[in-house]
């Protein structure tokens, strides 16, 4: 199966297929799922001189790894104080420095992997409020100052306005650190750098058996098996019930994306900046221009639905115009979505399910740094190196619900666009 049509997927790098497994295979460490988290533990510990065999059901990235709005920046999909809530302060802090830790080896690797044509790295991100917000801009200011030295710009609504002509925007906070570039590329330049360090992809290739509980993990695909010490559970959105208890532990929730036509003169009339964009609505608006600015990538939105809506793209396209109404008459050119990974508590899901059998999902809100240092933590406790895979024991394996959670999710999204909507209306 190949991709679904997306702007990444009209745009890839390189259209090399990995075979199907076959036959028996052995190996030091197992990885189910070929997005961003399984790829960089496969990457680190390859590197680090292990045999490693990734498993993916489709094609590497396919999932979100390969259809999101390509941002990377510190942070995670709860905000710090529900993490301290969670885990304490201190644990708290030094989680957000993973997560910053995370955003660089993204940025890193993309010229180390020699992608930064494939990838386009433009870096800046704009955090914009849409009601006036200047007091707690500038503590969030100074907090990640003080307590990572992490520094961000405030922005003021002029300022912001001059390259947001919008008049739902107020003020903002500038990243210069984050980053937007072609995800579905870097996640294949990870895969070529895996098989350069003598691992193994293996895609069309979903894992449909497992014995975890010996000392030798046992693999079975339609095609083959593996056997391996350590195994990885990295599957994300679109896990399957292979390990039941790690399928009820999160929520799948759908985002959603477009991309409009080539109209550059246009799209200058509403966004000059090259910067990524987000706003602070709970499942915000987040857009960039590509393709040298000709071009506009919107997302937004989420839902329960696994299905996608047959009026998708004038959905998001509704959206882009209530901000920017100067754009009514630009065409969408195509539109997809894809599927994100969720806890309850809005964390990764990172950690050790039983003796040599780890899991790393759950990335949704904020996957391209997380997905990054979740990879290297689990490699890192694979071969020893580090125990740091325990900051994240606070948040385990919650049950997710079921179909209350997944009902319990939607209301509380609409509750959160209703409370969004009266902070807008009050600051019009």
């Amino acid at each position: 199966m190949g991709y679904i049509d997306s702007w990444y997927a009209r745009t890839l790098s390189d259209t090399v297929a990995y075979p199907m497994l076959e036959g028996e295979h052995e190996a030091d460490a197992c990885i189910i799922g070929g997005g961003f988290a399984g790829l960089t533990a496969a990457r680190e510990l390859a590197r680090a001189g292990k045999r490693v065999v990734v498993l993916e059901a489709e094609r590497v990235g396919w999932g979100a790894s390969g259809r999101n709005g390509g941002f990377v920046s510190p942070g995670y999909a709860a905000s710090l104080s529900l993490i301290s809530l969670y885990a304490g302060s201190e644990r708290a802090k030094a989680l957000y420095r993973l997560s910053i830790e995370g955003a660089d080896m993204v940025r890193e690797s993309v010229d180390a992997l020699g992608a930064r044509d494939a990838c386009k790295p433009v870096h800046g991100k704009i955090g914009v409020m849409r009601y006036p917000a200047r007091d707690a801009l500038m503590q969030r200011r100074d907090q990640l100052a003080r307590d990572f030295g992490y520094e961000v710009a405030y922005m003021p609504r002029e300022d912001v306005r001059a390259v947001l002509r919008s008049d739902k925007y107020f003020d903002a906070l500038h990243d210069p650190q984050a980053f937007h570039f072609h995800p579905l590329n870097h996640a294949r330049a990870m895969a070529r750098d895996i098989i350069a360090h003598g691992g193994a992809i293996f895609e069309n290739s979903a894992a449909i058996g497992a014995v975890l509980d010996a000392p030798e993990k046992r693999l079975r695909t339609i095609g083959g098996s593996v056997r391996a010490r350590d195994i990885v559970l990295a599957g994300g959105g679109y896990t399957t019930d292979l390990v039941p208890e790690l399928r009820r532990a999160y929520l799948p929730i759908a985002t959603y994306v477009l991309l409009t036509e080539p109209a550059p003169e246009r799209i200058a009339q509403a966004v000059t900046s090259p910067c990524a964009i987000s706003d602070n609505r709970r499942a915000n608006d987040y857009y960039r221009l590509v393709d040298d600015g000709r071009r506009l990538l919107w997302g937004g939105r989420i839902t329960t639905r696994r299905a996608e809506p047959r009026d998708l793209a004038a959905l998001l396209r509704r959206t882009m115009i209530s901000t920017y109404p100067q754009l009514s008459d630009l065409r969408v050119e195509i539109a997809w979505s894809g599927l994100m990974s969720y806890a309850r508590h809005l964390m990764p899901q990172i950690g050790r399910l039983r003796e040599g059998v780890y899991y790393c999902t759950a990335f949704g809100g904020h996957g391209l740094n997380t997905t990054a240092i979740g990879g290297r933590v689990v490699a890192e406790a694979i071969t020893g190196e580090s125990d740091r895979i325990r900051l994240f024991e606070p948040f385990g394996l919650a049950w997710n619900g079921g179909h209350f959670g997944t009902a319990a999710v939607q209301l509380t999204y609409w509750s959160y666009q209703a409370r969004d909507w009266w902070k807008e209306r009050r600051a019009a």
